[in-house]
């Protein structure tokens, strides 16, 4: 066992919570930053109507996120508590196995989605010029479907959170570079956005590579023994993942409905509305950032211990990442606020749309505050090998919640939309504790220690 993946079982809980959520905090934060200026790239480099169509393109990417984070959050779970039964051949095969499912699900996408671009990009509510500016974008994404994951969470569930760190900063600073060059230098529109994202995406993927299947000193290496399809480890990393993906399906789902009903809104001019929210889509995905690496530093914190049996390590966790999770949402929402039209008027000039966006941006950033429960929740339960009360809040929420407030609120027009998904968060966050009060944790954390077997 090394000295990295043994300090998640030793340090003490609130400097190892800091150790692990600085560094993953800062790695999707460096992807905050790639998401803000690609956004400005294309806005300025392009149009706003480009960047209303890139959006529109966006459920693609959510698909494929789910798919990574699926098969990530599945994987690192069974490492994470392997390493900790001390059973570093079961953490192998469950990294190993899942990346042949991930593969074998992006190839599918790539070969499905190249046959039917037009289509899915229609039902997605691109037309006329968006579809124009939509097509190339998604076509060189599907292309590079592949390379769409570094294999973050699986890194950090051995504690290696430096090299974790580095699968999005490396990364990142290659698409910062390359997305300029091929807008504006090139003259490449959206299709040099895309491919700077595939370019960026191929260097985690070559770094993962190497990493798991070539680099020394580590609990376990990945060759073809542990590539070879395991139908219990595949069905376990699917179980515990599976919710990660029905998040990330519904996330889809309810991006297209306000895409649709903005698209077909008549209280504002053709595209404002999409382009306002792509811009406040943008903003709250970078301000969100470190609610996410909370959740993602908290994670092998957790299932480590738990499969120690340590059940107080698991507790105090659990409660130190809830209460830096709520006070930051309540402190970056209170900021957005105050700073929406400075941060609306980076990406666009057009009165009616910054006037639109502003007013989205401040009513959305009333749900920050409670935008990181439910994930931080689920993904607690997911850490513990325990899927069904993760199904529950991932899937839940969207099918309970959310999606029927923006399909009730959507026909009262845009504001009724922004207000029906800050609403959404607050209803989810009420719902996503209480099914953790119902699932007490103590129980929890002892059925995960009975059941950590990776098999």
């Amino acid at each position: 066992m090394s000295d990295t993946a043994a300090a998640l079982g030793t340090r003490p809980i609130g400097r190892l919570l800091w150790h692990t959520c600085s560094q993953t905090t800062l790695s999707v934060g460096i992807y905050g930053v790639y998401a803000l200026t690609n956004a400005w790239f294309v806005a300025r480099g392009v149009n706003e109507t480009a960047l209303a169509a890139v959006n529109l393109v966006a459920p693609i990417l959510l698909l494929l996120g789910a798919v990574s984070t699926t098969v990530g959050v599945g994987g690192a779970s069974l490492v994470s508590r392997s390493l900790g039964a001390g059973r570093p051949d079961e953490a192998g095969r469950a990294a190993g196995n899942s990346f042949i499912v991930f593969w074998a699900v992006a190839l599918l996408v790539t070969v499905a989605g190249l046959f039917a671009v037009d289509p899915i990009l229609s039902a997605l509510g691109a037309s006329g010029s968006t579809l124009e500016y939509a097509r190339p974008y998604a076509m060189v994404l599907m292309v590079g479907a592949v390379f769409s994951t570094g294999f973050s969470a699986i890194v950090r569930a051995e504690g290696r959170l430096y090299f974790s760190t580095l699968l999005w900063v490396i990364p990142v600073i290659v698409q910062i570079v390359l997305d300029p060059l091929f807008i504006f230098g090139f003259g490449m529109g959206v299709t040099g956005a895309a491919l700077g994202t595939v370019c960026g995406q191929a260097v985690s993927a070559g770094m993962a590579v190497w990493f798991f299947f070539i680099q020394p000193r580590r609990p376990y290496r990945i060759g073809f023994a542990q590539l070879r399809p395991d139908r219990g480890t595949i069905g376990a990393v699917l179980t515990v993942g599976a919710p990660s993906f029905l998040a990330g399906l519904g996330a889809t789902v309810l991006l297209v409905l306000v895409n649709a009903h903005l698209a077909q809104s008549t209280a504002l001019a053709a595209g404002v509305g999409l382009a306002a929210f792509a811009v406040c889509a943008r903003i709250q995905t970078f301000v969100m950032m470190p609610q996410l690496g909370i959740t993602q530093g908290t994670q092998p914190v957790i299932g480590y211990n738990a499969g120690r049996g340590s059940t107080a390590r698991v507790l105090r966790a659990r409660t130190l990442a809830l209460r830096a999770t709520v006070l930051y949402g309540l402190a970056i929402g209170v900021v957005v606020m105050v700073c929406a039209p400075a941060l609306v008027g980076l990406f666009v000039s057009d009165p009616q749309t910054v006037d639109t966006a502003v007013l989205a941006l401040r009513i959305l950033a009333i749900g920050f505050v409670f935008s990181g429960v439910p994930p931080l929740i689920s993904a607690y339960f997911q850490a513990l090998g325990r899927a069904a009360p993760s199904y529950l809040i991932s899937i839940g929420t969207l099918l309970a919640i959310k999606i029927p407030l923006v399909l009730i609120f959507g026909a009262w027009g845009p504001v009724a939309i922004w207000v029906s998904l800050a609403l959404g968060e607050a209803l989810s966050a009420g719902a996503a504790i209480l099914v953790l009060w119902r699932h007490h944790s103590g129980r929890a954390v002892a059925v995960s220690n009975m059941n950590g077997s990776a098999r």
